[in-house]
């Protein structure tokens, strides 16, 4: 039996993202399934900026839907305001409603995902009349995920380097929305076989076990999804790299790259380093292990050209008895299967899909960046290197976020990141520097 059809008293939610592709008629195409009690809900955040949210909500079925459509002021233009103020309210709001068998929301093409799936399970929602203050998780659960995606606009977005307005770039939107997918519809009809055997390729690398359909009908998509599909989970920092089982060989030019190693690396040749990363890559993702944090993992993840390197979880060799003693137990279990009994659980495990780099390049260039034997012994000089990755900032409205990978989406706070752009690296303050 499919996670899904497992009934718990929360109801039953769906989310539907996409930076490009039918993303409106796939959510609508909900409402005709046969099911009763369906519920459409879209923020248009076009004029976030000015404070202004559009709020959607249809109901009745695809051939008569009801539509009923709200502005909304903020006190403040961004994501993290919306989501804690309006969206995660309403979740439970309707929870509450004997009317509502099912929520679906269709994300604004900017919203990732992962992001608004972890405020549903870590953001605390008060005053809820009739309900006790604590997360959305309480009473809807998630379903399934689906993105949407045109062939070639995704392609252009997923290996570009373009900005927006909030600290990402397009492509780490378009790559995340993909990645977190549990059932995909592509639009494919690009006219260039090579692009449509290159983007396939890809997305079963980036969203191993996804169906894929090529028309919107998403009541189709549902049933095929795997019982062991994430579901809206958040993995942490040590959790597997490759899951889902991905093609490890390569196809059409496109090929993971797994990078491990024992030994940290050297902050001032990784920085050089990590152009390889962005140039020919899709994506990178993984947690690394830097000499001068010998105390925290730092999680890297990139996609086309952007790439941001953050503070993540405690190496547990760092920690203390009452730390280790509220660990996970999985993940101790693991790390005693490979324990080192100077470095402990430290690590570098890395995963890099690439599309038109070489494969041998990023390893020599990672193995490059690392530890060599003279300075692996000299220990006491670690601390005395600089170490150019980012500076501490805040957001003001931005949630904790102990994983350290949603600040993009205005939730992370009190994060050390270093942004990448192709060449240039730019520092917190908006700096830039080669």
């Amino acid at each position: 039996m499919a996670v899904a059809d497992v009934p718990d008293g929360r109801t039953p939610l769906v989310l539907v993202a996409g930076w490009s592709g039918p993303v409106h008629r796939t959510a609508l195409s909900l409402l005709g399934d046969g099911r009763v009690g369906t519920v459409v809900i879209h923020h248009d955040l076009g004029q976030l900026r000015e404070g202004v949210v559009r709020r959607t909500v249809t109901t009745g079925s695809v051939e008569a839907p009801e539509v009923r459509t709200e502005i909304l002021e903020l006190a403040h233009g961004c994501v993290s305001c919306t989501l804690r103020h309006d969206l995660l309210p309403l979740l439970r709001r309707l929870h509450a409603r004997s009317s509502v068998d099912r929520i679906v929301l269709e994300l604004d093409h900017a919203l990732e995902p992962e992001a608004v799936c972890w405020a549903i399970e870590h953001v605390p929602v008060v005053g809820v009349v009739g309900q006790l203050d604590g997360p959305a998780v309480r009473d809807v659960r998630v379903d399934a995920v689906v993105t949407c995606l045109d062939a070639g606009e995704w392609w252009l977005a997923a290996t570009g380097d373009d900005d927006l307005d909030d600290d990402r770039t397009v492509a780490q939107v378009a790559v995340g929305q993909v990645a977190f997918a549990d059932a995909l519809v592509v639009d494919d009809d690009t006219g260039e076989p090579w692009l449509s055997h290159r983007l396939r390729a890809v997305l079963a690398r980036l969203a191993p076990g996804a169906p894929i359909s090529g028309t919107p009908d998403a009541s189709a998509l549902l049933p095929l999804i795997p019982a062991d599909a994430r579901r809206g989970r958040i993995f942490g920092t040590h959790a597997p790299l490759l899951r889902g089982g991905p093609p490890l060989h390569a196809e059409h030019g496109v090929s993971l790259v797994e990078f491990t190693a024992r030994r940290p690396f050297h902050p001032g040749r990784l920085h050089e380093a990590i152009d390889v990363l962005l140039d020919g890559v899709v994506t990178a993702r993984g947690r690394m292990w830097l000499a001068t944090r010998s105390d925290v993992a730092l999680w890297l993840e990139s996609a086309g050209g952007g790439l941001r390197v953050a503070s993540a979880d405690r190496w547990l060799a760092a920690m203390t008895e009452d730390e280790l003693a509220a660990a996970d137990d999985e993940r101790r279990a693991m790390a005693a299967l490979g324990w080192d009994e100077r470095f402990g659980d430290r690590d570098t495990s890395l995963v890099v899909l690439v599309h038109d780099a070489d494969p041998d390049a990023v390893t020599r260039a990672l193995d490059w960046a690392l530890l060599t034997e003279w300075e692996l012994a000299d220990e006491s000089a670690w601390s005395t290197w600089e170490d150019p990755f980012g500076e501490f900032h805040e957001d003001p409205c931005a949630d904790p976020d102990p994983v350290g990978r949603i600040a993009g989406a205005g939730l992370g706070t009190e994060q050390r990141s270093a942004d990448h752009r192709s060449a240039e690296h730019r520092n917190t303050n908006g700096e830039t520097k080669r």
